[in-house]
């Protein structure tokens, strides 16, 4: 779906998955920095918007997510993973709920996917769910930011920053009034600096939640009874992930950033020693210079000093070995 703020001054084009959207209005750096000071908003159009309604929403997708969400409080924000029978992670959501309805933003293109699960899970529980991506846009405004929410506009407040849930058709009208636009390239370099992972980036057909550290943030270990609990309880009390999460500074020498899935290698061993992970994510930051998250194998030690490609890079650990 493109969105029409790609018509705005210096909009250029997303590419990939984050298609129909603005990558940047001209200055990546400045439009971090904004975001950073809590200044301006970010058109996440592209995402995906879920709704479930009906008496039974909390109980039933308390069920079926990884979240404890029955007695979730009107206007708290959460997220939740929807994992495989194995464990794997198949969906992120990032919810609130007004009172009557639980709002979801997903990745871009896998709402029908969720949907289609969802509705298979329905049996004989009071609710409903639709794809409102068509009539909803997701903006995001930055922590600290002051920008006015119109009336009756769904708000899901985070310590990052607040997501709104606008009607499509208003779009235009409040990114006149919202302050400087920052494209999704300025919004990655603060996601990737906050060590925060992203289904499709972070994740491959593999990943349990452990690995990514969303155990806490979107995995609640005192509930049972959804799909894939038994990994996450066994890895929990009996073991540990194969692979962790890392955020990489890289060699600010380099003119190219290594891509994702770029092989990661220890850099004391020969240019053909063995693979030990890659990269999921890489940006420029406009303070800390190329940086990257990405994911290696639970025993290297945390102060191996790494290669990605060809580009030096030092680790910090988001989940420790």
């Amino acid at each position: 779906m493109k969105s029409p703020l790609l018509t705005l001054p210096g909009a250029v084009p997303a590419e990939g998955v984050d298609e129909g959207v603005a990558a940047h209005y001209g200055d990546l750096f400045r439009e971090q920095r904004a975001l950073a000071d809590g200044t301006g908003f970010v058109d996440l159009s592209h995402r995906g918007v879920v709704a479930v309604t009906g008496d039974d929403r909390l109980s039933w997708l308390h069920l079926l997510l990884t979240q404890h969400v029955s007695e979730l409080p009107t206007g708290e924000a959460t997220e939740a993973l929807i994992l495989s029978a194995h464990g794997h992670i198949e969906h992120a959501l990032y919810l609130v709920d007004d009172g009557t309805t639980v709002w979801a933003h997903v990745e871009p293109g896998t709402q029908e996917a969720l949907i289609a699960y969802l509705e298979s899970m329905k049996f004989f529980y009071r609710v409903e769910v639709a794809d409102r991506t068509a009539d909803f846009a997701v903006v995001h405004l930055p922590a600290g930011s002051i920008a006015e929410v119109p009336e009756g506009v769904v708000v899901r407040e985070t310590a990052y920053g607040r997501d709104l849930f606008l009607p499509r058709a208003d779009l235009e009208s409040y990114a006149e009034k919202a302050g400087p636009p920052a494209g999704i390239l300025a919004h990655e370099a603060l996601r990737v600096e906050q060590h925060r992972p992203r289904l499709g980036f972070e994740t491959d057909h593999r990943t349990i939640p452990h690995e990514l550290g969303w155990i806490g943030t979107a995995v609640h270990l005192q509930k049972g009874c959804y799909r894939g609990q038994e990994t996450v309880a066994r890895v929990q009390n009996l073991g540990k992930p194969p692979r962790r999460l890392v955020f990489l500074h890289l060699d600010g020498s380099e003119v190219h950033l290594p891509t994702p899935g770029t092989e990661i290698r220890l850099a004391d061993e020969d240019p053909d020693g063995r693979k030990i992970g890659f990269i999921t994510t890489s940006v420029r930051h406009h303070e800390l210079g190329p940086v990257a998250l990405a994911l290696v194998k639970r025993n290297v030690p945390v102060d191996a000093r790494l290669v990605a490609g060809d580009t030096a890079a030092a680790q910090e650990a988001v989940v420790q070995p």
